[in-house]
């Protein structure tokens, strides 16, 4: 699963480095750093669409903001133009969304680009310490590639409206889809976000036509072999922490020596 993960880019520069045009209307551009995402934050995005009307354009890049937490078309509103609270859809299986109903649609049409420097899991195990029985230690661990280069996960989007609202503006929201682990990142976790390559890009993002079904299945050992872990502090376990200071490498032998893949 994806459950928190590091975005050092900016729309600004996002939409510079793709050709996309930047729809996120922000005047903060240093707002989007955030070393610590987790679900309901609203994040960038990338996507293809038509401009309004331009049906029989070519579709253009865009880069546009989204809550994460993916919020069903027919999700019901709590107050005028407010959904109702749910579990936030943050993460869809890729190998079940096309048949889930609250993702199918979105399979088909709706699909994005997630940007990220990396992204957090935990190793979870039995707490040895002294009256810390019947509990367990969990050590954070970062995903990134070695390069320090930007990784793009596959998602998909929503709109919502209230529909007893019709001038009410739309709510954007977006889910990372995942994959089985592969190689070594199965000693972290048994899953893992779902990286699209920029080969793929065009047709994944292809507003007009369904995505392959080939780019829904768990990519190869070698798609991920640049995709190194490496143990950081626990503070990342609170969200109140939001930091360079969170990526930093324990060097602690204890903490390293849980898991060693580098």
């Amino acid at each position: 699963m994806c459950g928190r993960y590091a975005t050092t880019t900016n729309p600004g520069r996002l939409a510079v480095e793709l050709d996309a045009i930047d729809e996120t209307d922000s005047a903060d551009q240093s707002s989007f750093t955030n070393y610590n995402v987790a679900p309901t934050t609203q994040v960038l995005t990338v996507v293809e669409r038509h401009d309004h009307g331009g049906e029989h354009d070519d579709p253009k890049r865009r880069i546009r903001r989204m809550r994460w937490g993916l919020i069903p078309v027919w999700t019901k509103a709590a107050e005028p133009g407010v959904p109702v609270k749910g579990k936030p859809l943050f993460n869809a299986r890729a190998d079940k969304a096309a048949t889930t109903p609250s993702f199918r649609d979105a399979v088909k049409y709706r699909r994005c680009l997630v940007p990220m420097d990396g992204w957090y899991e935990w190793v979870v195990e039995p707490n040895g310490e002294k009256g810390a029985k019947g509990k367990v230690a969990k050590h954070p661990y970062y995903m990134a590639h070695a390069d320090g280069s930007r990784l793009y996960m596959a998602g998909l989007w929503s709109v919502w409206r209230d529909r007893s609202q019709p001038e009410s503006q739309p709510l954007l929201s977006c889910t990372i889809l995942t994959t089985d682990a592969v190689g070594d990142l199965t000693r972290i976790h048994d899953r893992m976000p779902l990286p699209m390559p920029r080969q793929h890009w065009d047709a994944w993002l292809d507003p007009d036509h369904p995505a392959p079904a080939s780019l829904l299945e768990t990519p190869s050992e070698e798609a991920v072999a640049d995709i190194v872990a490496r143990p950081v502090p626990a503070l990342v376990n609170s969200v109140r922490n939001n930091g360079p200071e969170l990526l930093a490498r324990v060097e602690d032998q204890k903490d390293a020596e849980q898991i060693s893949l580098l």
